[in-house]
């Protein structure tokens, strides 16, 4: 009885979690009009491609997700390389200043993200960077979170491995990529889903770092589509769908290596 009532009460949660997601589903394939019916429509309807085709035709749809897919993809990448070195240092080597720097990483986190949009904005503008690649990439690159993350990771593997490797004669990078990185495969998991969904739901630097619509990102191109007077639902869920759906996706590619990532590392 015991095993059944937690079975059922997972079931009413499950239900619960995944029925904005079925929502947004049945708002992609009906008209805008049946968003707001009484009762509500619960079922699928017939316009998922004339829902797309008009979404396509609004924002270029092509453009503006292989816009966020580079942008997410290569800061992910470039984010994970910075931010596991700087976690690496500051958790095994020795070297004066290091817990400040740690605190004064953690402090940045209090910052609220909208207080550095004007300098970054003035910054990119004297360097002539505004509406590229590298504006929506190399702000946030240095992730206080991530580097906090993977640093208390990396304390969790043994300092007399690494001295072993020392004393066998390999190098500091050899050491950080063929004997640490691998042990921190469910770490390094944990922290591209974050910095991945970080990067995939930006909204407010790439809206003012980016003037032109060749270089929006998924989250600006559908923001363009509530109107004053109009607004498509049938167009936005389509909308929103599709840019959940990478999400979806990457999470559970990496869902197994994220949990043990958020528990700890296991060294072998």
């Amino acid at each position: 009885m015991r095993k059944i009532g937690l079975y059922f009460l997972l079931g009413i949660f499950t239900v619960i979690s995944i029925f904005p997601f079925y929502w947004m589903f049945i708002g992609a394939t009906n008209e805008s009009g049946k968003m707001f019916t009484n009762p509500p429509t619960l079922t699928p309807g017939d316009q998922f491609m004339t829902n797309f085709q008009n979404l396509n035709a609004s924002i270029d749809l092509g453009r503006v997700f292989f816009n966020s897919m580079f942008v997410s993809i290569v800061y992910v990448i470039v984010a994970l390389m910075v931010c596991s070195t700087a976690a690496y240092a500051l958790s095994k080597f020795e070297f004066k200043g290091r817990n400040l720097i740690f605190t004064t990483f953690l402090l940045s986190m209090m910052i609220p993200y909208q207080a550095t949009l004007i300098p970054l904005f003035q910054m990119m503008s004297n360097f002539n960077l505004l509406d590229t690649y590298f504006a929506l990439i190399a702000p946030q690159l240095c992730y206080p979170f991530a580097i906090f993350l993977l640093r208390q990771n990396f304390l969790a593997f043994p300092t007399e491995l690494i001295e072993a490797a020392r004393l066998d004669g390999a190098g500091e990078f050899r050491i950080f990529l063929t004997i640490v990185l691998p042990s921190m495969k469910p770490a390094m998991a944990a922290a591209a889903i974050f910095l991945f969904m970080t990067q995939w739901n930006n909204f407010m630097w790439p809206l003012v770092a980016t003037t032109s619509n060749e270089m929006a990102t998924l989250p600006v191109a559908l923001s363009s589509l509530i109107g004053l007077s109009f607004i498509d639902y049938g167009q936005v869920m389509m909308g929103v769908t599709i840019a959940t759906i990478p999400i979806i996706i990457f999470f559970l590619a990496l869902q197994r290596h994220f949990i043990s990532g958020m528990l700890g590392s296991a060294v072998k």
